[in-house]
């Protein structure tokens, strides 16, 4: 028997697996031994070196004469680091890239920065000893030995500090210091929680339930053993109570002993939920996030691998905290596009969740009130168990919502992004003291191009998806590769006002102010959060009711919770609608929906105004319905006729270099191997391409595409492991090859 083994002294350095024969009577069964530490002989010297088992197999690929003897297993060793790293091997295999693409997915190694304590030696407390020192050392003009006891004296002989700086000289120096017995130094373990989770908050009484969550919870309870924790799909409509539901399921994890993984799509959730979890679970909850200083970072993986917290809450990179009792794992916002890793290996965070409660006996849920057609095809196949929740907790009411046609807005003289309704509506929140979000659906910024009189946008008549306008002046479809000039009048009507469509929240921001001038405002969007805890500061402020408007981005209409909020405004709700993605409509409905969701969730009854120029487009319609299971009926049927995902699995292969001509010779290269690779399956796989990436250039950096469709996910795989070793290919120097399975959208 032989095993592949990843040189685990190394990682930064090696991305691909060695062989080694596992000897006969090795302590460690075959079966136990993968995610195992082991000790292996390396190199020309043979020097010992540990590694992780990645996998076992019968057969050795290699002339047995080469290969080498594992040594012997690391004592106590079976870490959670070691399933991680299994994972990484697993996320390689399934989504490319290199071993140490996926090592630094799964295990991004916190920088370590524990602050240290360094104490005058030998003369404890004798200050004045010291000071003779010092002037010994500046006799011998070892001046940074002088400046660090002089420190330390004016320092009352003894300082934490985090690195060398503080006493103007390096680490070496110090560490000369005290092996002369000059100084000690001493690790001095610290936790430094982030200022979020220090909440001086009364905790919340015991959570009421009504009827659907106890079905819910029960459905939970009664398949949660260690044999089959479950997988769950917790479809609950906005306001229904999914959080109290999560609370109820992890306190009987927790009563189990096990631990709890909490993912949230946005870092600007965090906040909200922190505050929710830790006043049901204080000083058991943690969180991860690239917000959070490296040292904050470091201190809460450490808590997490020590056992010291219960539960993790934070964006996709928490899915890997290093827990070694997990129990459960919630994947709130399931739908989210967020959940999709943008480099290499670009996986989902939904698919990996699942791959590792299934490794690790842990249970999973899934909640949305709007589920991704992923997920709820999954429901379709038995492979989640539903959980509906179809009322409002508490006993709020669904907002009332309006639908405006903007078309009808511009013909009767209104050319402001503020509809007349909109504009009654938001002066009768602001005499009334309540509040109103305006959220401003960005996705597809000047992406498609659209006709402001009849509302046409240009699209490709081979693949129904918007045609991008690029400079200059075309308009091209990145499927097909279909492509016309840009027209100076409406194909369709003859209008002049046609253009890119787009809208910026400061220019929101300035006509609102001028609209409504006794209006407090707060915007927020990637510029107004870019600093840490700016994402709390501005929902913290609009809580406490210090504004009463906030406009913004995605990011404010994602699982927030404003008892205060009555009035939502959807400025330009289609703009997601005709971007160049297969997922637009989709995307569409979903923010509609979550958007809507924001209004009414107290006591006071709400509204929704949806402003858009396609008022008859179903995702339009059902999304102001709330009509979910139409949708998906619907879109179903329209990713069926295209075979997109997840009626089909896609793969798009990425070509890139820096020269535009290699590029494409590269990639024609690449289509010509695809079609070889998928050999007799051709008739069920459709492949496309090349064709420019949305963005051809970025950087200097040529990008085309080429996308395969199959209903066969095991077909891409192998195709995907067939391109990996083609790409070292003599035609292929100088030119990159990454993959994305079942892309988020135009690549």
């Amino acid at each position: 028997m032989y095993a592949d083994v990843i040189i685990g002294s190394s990682l930064d350095k090696i991305d691909r697996p060695f062989t080694y024969r596992i000897p006969e009577n090795f302590p460690v069964s075959i079966n136990e031994l993968p995610g195992r530490e082991v000790y292996i002989p390396f190199g020309a010297s043979n020097r010992v070196v540990k590694g992780f088992v990645l996998s076992v197999k019968i057969k050795c690929e290699y002339d047995e004469a080469l290969i080498k003897d594992i040594i012997s297993p690391v004592e106590g060793a079976v870490g959670v680091e070691s399933r991680l790293i299994s994972m990484a091997y697993w996320l390689k295999s399934n989504y490319g890239g290199t071993m140490n693409d996926a090592l630094h997915a799964v295990i991004p190694a916190p920088k370590k920065v524990e602050p240290k304590i360094v104490h005058l030696a030998k003369i404890p407390g004798e200050i004045s000893e010291a000071e003779k020192l010092a002037d010994e050392m500046k006799q011998k003009h070892a001046y940074a030995k002088e400046r660090v006891l002089r420190t330390l004296i004016k320092n009352g002989g003894k300082l934490s500090f985090t690195n060398a700086g503080t006493f103007n000289t390096s680490m070496s120096v110090l560490r000369n210091m005290a092996g002369a017995g000059l100084i000690r130094l001493i690790d001095k373990e610290e936790f430094r929680d982030p200022s979020i989770l220090k909440n001086d908050e009364k905790s919340l009484p015991e959570i009421e339930l009504n009827d659907e969550q106890k079905e819910a919870l029960d459905i939970f309870n009664n398949n949660y053993t260690e044999s089959n924790p479950g997988k769950y799909m917790l479809y609950g409509i906005t306001g229904s109570g999914k959080t109290e539901v999560y609370i109820a399921m992890m306190e009987r994890v927790l009563a189990e002993g096990k631990q709890v993984i909490f993912l949230i799509p946005e870092i600007a959730l965090t906040f909200q939920m922190i505050d929710r979890l830790s006043r049901h679970f204080a000083g058991r909850i943690s969180m991860l996030n690239s917000r959070m200083s490296a040292g904050e970072r470091y201190a809460q993986y450490i808590k997490a691998k020590k056992g010291l917290v219960d539960i993790v809450v934070g964006p996709r990179s928490a899915l890997f905290t290093p827990f070694s009792k997990l129990g459960l794992i919630i994947v709130d916002e399931e739908h989210e596009g967020s959940y999709k890793s943008e480099k290499t290996p670009r996986y989902h965070a939904r698919e990996v969740a699942i791959y590792r409660a299934e490794k690790e006996g842990a249970a999973v849920v899934l909640g949305s009130a709007s589920p991704s057609l992923e997920a709820m095809k999954m429901v379709a196949e038995r492979k989640l168990k539903l959980m509906r929740l179809t009322k409002r907790a508490g006993g709020a009411l669904l907002p009332k919502v309006d639908i405006v046609d903007l078309r009808e807005e511009l013909r009767s003289g209104n050319r402001s992004v503020i509809s007349r309704r909109l504009y009654e509506l938001i002066d009768d929140r602001l005499k009334k003291g309540e509040q109103t979000i305006l959220f401003i659906n960005r996705r597809g910024y000047a992406g498609f191009v659209n006709c402001r009189s009849c509302g046409k946008v240009m699209k490709c008549p081979h693949c129904d998806i918007s045609l991008t306008f690029h400079r200059p002046g075309r308009l091209l479809c990145h499927y097909c590769g279909y492509e016309i000039p840009m027209p100076d009048k409406c194909p369709s009507c003859g209008s002049p006002y046609i253009a890119t469509f787009g809208l910026g929240t400061e220019k929101v921001e300035e006509l609102v102010k001028k609209t409504f001038l006794t209006a407090r405002i707060l915007r927020m969007d990637a510029d107004t959060t870019a600093s840490k805890d700016s994402h709390r500061k501005i929902l913290k402020k609009f809580k406490d009711r210090e504004a009463d408007i906030l406009i913004g981005t995605q990011m404010i209409v994602k699982g927030h919770d404003f008892p205060n909020v009555t009035l939502v405004g959807i400025l330009a709700a289609d703009l997601s609608l005709y971007t160049n993605d297969y997922r637009a409509a989709e995307r569409t409905f979903d923010l509609i929906l979550q958007a809507s969701g924001r209004a009414g969730r107290g006591n006071i009854p709400g509204n929704v105004v949806i402003q858009t120029y396609h008022p008859e487009h179903y995702a339009v319609q059902m999304a102001a319905n709330g009509d979910y299971l139409s949708f998906y009926k619907e879109e179903m049927h329209t990713r069926s006729l295209a075979m997109f995902p997840p009626v089909s699995h896609m793969l798009a292969i990425i070509l890139y270099g820096y020269d535009s001509k290699e590029v494409s010779e590269g990639a024609s290269f690449i289509r010509n191997k695809t079609e070889r690779a998928v050999g007799g399956s051709l008739a069920d796989v459709y492949i496309t391409g090349p064709v420019w990436a949305s963005i051809a250039k970025i950087k200097d950096i040529y990008r085309k595409v080429i996308y395969v469709r199959t209903k066969d996910r095991e077909l891409l795989v192998r195709v995907k492991n067939i391109i990996e070793k083609i790409g070292k290919d003599r035609e292929m120097k100088k030119v990159g090859v990454m993959f994305d399975f079942d892309p988020e959208g135009t690549v």
